[in-house]
């Protein structure tokens, strides 16, 4: 395989990847899509992916590699901390996906818009991933398939999609399809003793997102962030895994834009909400990770990792898949969407994200009335191709 060329970009190594409609990179350790723009030639250009403040600092030498590339969205092949051992493996925090560096195994460019391909090798949980990116030419969104080759078990996987917002309390707009299931985590996702702070009360399950307990009594709105200055917290919202797609959206009402991901929720069953808001005193964050928030879909329990996934726990025990199991070859794919759109003033947040499968368009509706049809190719959550430009 070859290495490829790349341009360093905020402190790593990146491939590239252009359309007129998006600019993207992609770097070598981990590969993390970001930074990304979205109408890089317009007046107002839309740049939603956090990259860590850090990114360019030098840190401690036991720092993961994963922490160093912190930014936009990344695949993770072990989704979460991984402090158990598996198999007499200890994986790294996200897996092997998110920390090892890719090689490139080609590249291409046609009418239709550009694609990059590259290849990790996983030698502790077995086998290796590729990892597709494609452009479409006209199209806003970023096409993305992850083919696991050579599994010797199962596995958790997730994408680690991670957003900055505007300096402003509930700048952005939070929405989701229909949920199965809706809960924080099960235990503080922080204590004082380790110099971290958090604010949703541990272990609740909640109907509506708008109104969540918290350790003092209160509650508080998920749907609306930046929130909750000074803390970490973490909630999990289980999709209905009936739906044809499932869908997370972000409304930036002044910005005027959405970003959105859409998935298969049989892929990838839930979507791990982390509040990053200044929460974490200790090295590298330092309490200046702020205004930041991973809406990551995945299969797995809450970000316990991979050991804690596998085995029976209380998702799984209510029919919530929190692993995935190859086939007979150890083979396993994870097909995603993501993309920008602007919208109009009228535009409040998004209600509902249809999908007009023939038409090759989604359309997004807003709970003000008004719609937005966007260019996207939802074929692509079945098949994982692209005519004239990815193939299976």
């Amino acid at each position: 395989m070859s290495s490829g060329s790349t341009t360093k970009i905020q402190g790593q190594e990146s491939f590239l990847l252009k359309v007129r409609s998006v600019e993207a990179a992609v770097t070598r350790t981990g590969g993390m899509l970001g930074p990304v723009t979205f109408f890089p030639e317009s007046e107002h250009p839309i740049r939603p992916y956090a990259v860590a403040p850090w990114a360019e600092e030098p840190l401690e030498p036991d720092t993961p590699a994963m922490l160093k590339a912190l930014r936009g969205d990344w695949f993770c092949s072990a989704f979460g901390e991984n402090s158990e051992a598996v198999a007499g493996q200890r994986l790294p925090p996200h897996g092997e996906t998110a920390n090892r560096d890719w090689v490139e195994m080609g590249r291409g460019e046609t009418r239709y818009g550009c694609w990059l391909r590259l290849g990790v090798e996983m030698p502790l949980q077995g086998g290796s991933c590729q990892a597709t990116t494609a452009l479409l030419a006209n199209h806003s969104v970023i096409y993305q398939r992850h083919d696991l080759h050579g599994l010797t078990g199962p596995v958790n996987p997730g994408h680690h999609a991670t957003l900055r917002f505007p300096d402003r309390e509930g700048a952005g707009r939070l929405t989701f399809s229909a949920l199965a299931h809706a809960q924080t985590y099960f235990e503080p996702t922080a204590r004082p003793e380790d110099r971290g702070y958090s604010w949703l009360k541990p272990d609740v399950q909640f109907s509506d997102p708008c109104s969540v307990p918290c350790i003092d009594g209160s509650t508080t709105d998920l749907t609306q962030y930046p929130a909750r200055r000074g803390f970490e917290d973490i909630a999990i919202l289980c999709a209905d895994p009936t739906q044809e797609f499932a869908w997370t959206a972000v409304t930036f009402p002044d910005q005027q834009f959405v970003w959105f991901a859409l998935r298969d929720p049989r892929q990838l069953a839930s979507t791990l909400l982390w509040f990053s808001n200044g929460g974490r005193h200790f090295p590298p964050w330092n309490g200046r990770h702020v205004n930041v928030m991973g809406l990551e879909d995945v299969t797995a329990f809450f970000h316990v990792g991979l050991a804690a996934s596998v085995r029976e726990n209380f998702l799984n025990a209510r029919g919530i898949s929190t692993c995935l199991r190859p086939d007979m070859h150890g083979r396993l794919s994870i097909f995603y969407i993501q993309g920008v759109t602007r919208i109009p003033s009228d535009f409040d947040c998004v209600a509902d994200i249809e999908g007009h499968w023939r038409d090759n368009n989604i359309v997004l509706r807003a709970r003000s009335g008004a719609a937005v049809a966007v260019r996207c190719q939802l074929d692509f959550l079945r098949r994982g191709t692209l005519p004239g430009l990815v193939p299976q």
